[in-house]
């Protein structure tokens, strides 16, 4: 009898070393990437971005949705308001990201109206690891793949932020977190801004925590055709929300298209 090898902690390829496909029959045929059955590309989601300010936390996302090299949508809505404290931003597959969102958005409110007080911190940060460790399966396959962030307020009113991975670890941000393609680009300038910059974004007020987050968004446009930016010609911008101690602020278009353009860049001929 051959000696089987030892257990190195991968259990995907423990199963494929074990002859168990990774996906069952007749599922739609997946991979790193993101090719459903029929050369079908899965729709993605990109980009996100999160970081303590002066005013609390400020999320924002892209508007852009696409399939394999094709702009689905410019107008997707990734940052979600799941209760008055409570933000989620989505980078990944939209459709398992917004029924995610939908589960996550309804037991909050079953748990405040059985319980007659909101579910605490803890609990809401679990319950969103424990929907994507779920999505394993989908995961696996890679075209069901969510990686988020969460602004969420604590037990005291303070906003905080965590993000996740792909397999739902939850981490707490001490100042910034990014996901999506257009990430890299990003994270880059938030970590020179807090580590070189006389002005980091966490001592920025509202309307500068905004400013800046869209210029990270049109920056990692710059290097990532995922990512929509801010277009300028149809005038459609980032989402932009601020979870602060008295709740959520949703800045408006035309309130982003004045931080953003007046005395900063020329509009289009």
């Amino acid at each position: 009898m051959s000696e089987q090898p030892a257990f190195d902690g991968d259990f995907p390829a423990l199963l494929q070393r074990r002859g168990h496909p990774l996906r069952p029959e007749g599922a739609l045929s997946g991979g790193s990437n993101g090719h459903l059955a029929g050369g079908l590309d899965a729709t993605r989601a990109t980009t996100v971005l999160g970081f303590h300010c002066a005013d609390g936390v400020l999320i924002a996302g892209d508007r852009r949705a696409t399939a394999g090299n094709t702009v689905i949508y410019d107008r997707a809505d990734k940052v979600i308001e799941l209760d008055e404290g409570t933000i989620l931003a989505i980078a990944g597959t939209p459709a398992t990201a917004f029924e995610m969102a939908r589960v996550l958005e309804h037991s909050f409110q079953y748990f405040r109206r059985s319980q007659l007080q909101p579910l605490s911190l803890e609990g809401k940060v679990r319950a969103l690891g424990q929907l994507l460790s779920k999505n394993l399966p989908m995961t696996l396959q890679g075209v069901g793949v969510v990686v988020p962030l969460l602004a969420i307020q604590d037990d005291r009113g303070e906003p905080q932020l965590y993000f996740y991975d792909a397999l739902g670890a939850q981490f707490q941000a001490a100042d910034f977190a990014v996901s999506g393609s257009g990430s890299p680009a990003a994270r880059s300038v938030l970590h020179y801004l807090n580590r070189w910059s006389p002005q980091p974004p966490a001592t920025r007020k509202r309307d500068e925590a905004a400013r800046l987050a869209l210029e990270l968004l049109d920056t990692a446009a710059e290097s990532d055709t995922a990512t929509g930016g801010v277009d300028r010609r149809s005038e459609i911008f980032p989402q932009v929300k601020l979870l602060g101690k008295d709740g959520i602020t949703d800045l408006t278009p035309a309130q982003l298209a004045k931080l953003f353009g007046e005395g900063h860049l020329p509009k289009p001929s």
